[in-house]
């Protein structure tokens, strides 16, 4: 007959293994000395297999064959557990999976830090994370194909949609270090900005249609991502904002130079949680929310030190 060892008989032979000694694993799982040795019997009985060594008065030792199951009992118990930490999790109205949609400005080491800590946390609930650009978070959400999203203020206000504020960050203008802005005598009038060719990031939803965000060139280049408009400001295509945390390392090592331009400073901009107002956020989406608020000052405070130490200021007041 097929072996059937069932799940109380593998938590026993783990408690064993474990313990080292019968008598310690009737303790840990509160049960007599007697039921530990019985069980572990019926399971060698079942697998045809000796898992134990128990000659003379000696404390069972694992057989080669014991040592052979013992990852595939920790595998069986790992599920148990889980599925037993996701039936007390759904008693508790913890949500099963969550869909997070967020902005490419959200800064990267914040959105690590904060999903590292999210999986400790809730390690049964399911993530799904889509990253898009300006009006894509706000548009997933109001489609309810996120269930709470991240980035900046919408231009226009939607009474479907309710905002947190979770912190802030900021935006600088670059450019590779030939580029002509770069290499400008001072602060960059409007007027020679505007005949360099600006790489912006393009908004494919339909939230900003018909609407710029700091255009000033007359000719622009537009991308759905800010890893390849900075790709294209590294070859010197042309110049753009880029979040500050994103540039602090380019600037240090002169890969890029921080512009002084007289129509785009480095500009603050904030960021938000954004939920819809008829879903409020459950246990997990609610401490993602929190959890965003408590890292986002801290990692951009020490953004802004490195900065600081590593001189990313505009290329016309370091002449």
């Amino acid at each position: 007959m097929q072996a059937n060892p069932t799940l109380d008989q593998l938590q026993v032979f783990l408690a064993v293994a474990e313990t080292g000694s019968f008598s310690a694993a009737a303790r840990r799982l509160n049960r007599a000395q007697s039921v530990v040795s019985y069980t572990i019997a019926n399971l060698e009985a079942q697998l045809e297999l000796k898992l134990f060594s128990r000659e003379g008065t000696r404390e069972p030792v694992l057989t080669t064959e014991g040592k052979a199951m013992l990852p595939d009992a920790r595998r069986m118990i790992g599920a148990l557990q889980e599925i037993r930490a996701r039936a007390e999790g759904l008693k508790q109205g913890l949500e099963p999976e969550l869909t997070i949609a967020v902005d490419v400005s959200l800064p990267s080491p914040v959105l690590v830090d904060v999903l590292k800590a999210f999986n400790a946390e809730f390690p049964t609930v399911a993530l799904r994370l889509n990253i898009g650009a300006i009006g894509v978070v706000w548009e997933q959400l109001l489609a309810r194909k996120s269930d709470v999203s991240f980035g900046g203020q919408p231009e226009l206000q939607h009474d479907d949609l309710l905002s947190i504020r979770i912190g802030d960050a900021s935006m600088t203008p670059v450019a590779a270090p030939g580029h002509p802005l770069a290499l400008y005598p001072g602060r960059v009038p409007l007027t020679v900005v505007r005949e360099h060719i600006q790489l912006v990031i393009s908004d494919v939803s339909d939230m900003t249609k018909g609407k710029d965000f700091g255009v000033f060139a007359y000719r622009t280049w537009r991308m759905t991502d800010m890893a390849t408009k900075r790709e294209l400001i590294l070859s010197g295509l042309g110049w753009g904002g880029l979040p500050t945390w994103m540039v602090v390392d380019d600037v240090a090592a002169r890969r890029l130079v921080a512009l002084d331009l007289e129509p785009y400073p480095e500009r603050p901009y904030t960021l938000y949680a954004f939920h819809r107002a008829d879903t409020p956020p459950g246990p997990a989406a609610t401490w993602l929310i929190e959890r965003f608020k408590l890292e986002l000052p801290k990692v951009c405070a020490s953004l802004e030190a490195a900065a600081a130490a590593q001189d990313v200021t505009p290329a016309s007041t370091r002449r």
